[in-house]
């Protein structure tokens, strides 16, 4: 049974973790931390507003769903008490990443750092990695609710990137006029990354790529938070075997 502690529990994300968390068999819930939401409960468990409620718990993983701004404190504080993170919080830079890597070789814990929890999402990702290949125009859509702290989403930002590395040349295509700047998005390594924030959404990514006479459309929804969870145990459960920093889902799922 892995002990798990929930940090950010009284968000959207978090109280879906802890359900999760407390569903299943192999895990146990035995903390969470919300500063916002302290002596609220969730699944008989109580909010505390101090992180150093999961060592009095014996947590062995520290799930992260916070806000860029306090994620990277949290998992240096993980690392340095020797707490398992898994880190589905957004905004991780590659810098945040570098800094984690060390922290995570100098720890006895490990720390996993997934973009997307959707198991869908991830091979959304591969096939847009494999398609730019082929198809060296690529532009990429990226649509959530309202609240997202971060824009573009890590997801969009990783999607970006792997196609970038993946394409023999890059695309060029005007950049807009200087009368409307941000009409042709974001640009992530020579591919172009729109977002698109509104009420109604929960994370949804599109992938548009073009060749001669052709395009390819490569779309992942999210429909409900519950499509994060198998991902979010997958991570759970698998953290303490892997030594040091894990970057995304794909490499567990290669294990399956």
């Amino acid at each position: 049974m892995i002990k798990v502690c929930v940090v950010g529990a009284g968000g959207r994300m978090g109280r879906e973790v802890c359900h999760a968390v407390h569903a299943d068999p192999d895990v146990e819930l035995v903390a969470a931390v919300d500063p916002a939401h302290v002596g609220e409960r969730v699944e008989r468990v109580e909010i505390a507003g101090d992180l150093q409620v999961m060592l009095d718990a014996g947590a062995e993983v520290a799930v992260d769903f916070t806000h860029p701004s306090t994620v990277m404190d949290d998992a240096r504080w993980c690392l340095s008490n020797g707490v398992h993170a898994v880190i589905g919080t957004t905004g991780i830079t590659p810098a945040n990443l570098d800094e984690l890597r060390s922290s995570a070789d100098a720890s006895s814990a490990n720390c996993l750092v997934a973009p997307n929890f959707a198991v869908g999402a991830v091979l959304a990702m591969r096939f847009a990695e494999d398609a730019a290949r082929f198809l060296p125009a690529a532009e990429v859509i990226e649509l959530h609710h309202e609240g997202k702290a971060d824009a573009p989403s890590g997801t969009a930002l990783t999607t970006a990137r792997r196609i970038a590395a993946a394409r023999a040349e890059a695309s060029t295509a005007p950049a807009g006029d200087d009368a409307h700047p941000g009409a042709r998005g974001a640009d992530v390594d020579g591919v172009r990354v729109h977002s698109v924030r509104l009420p109604g959404l929960v994370a949804h990514q599109e992938v548009i790529l073009g060749g001669q006479g052709q395009t390819l459309s490569i779309r992942h929804d999210s429909t409900d938070r519950t499509s994060f969870m198998p991902g979010v145990l997958l991570a759970v459960k698998a953290v303490a075997s892997r030594r040091g920093l894990t970057v995304g889902l794909e490499a567990l799922l290669e294990e399956r």
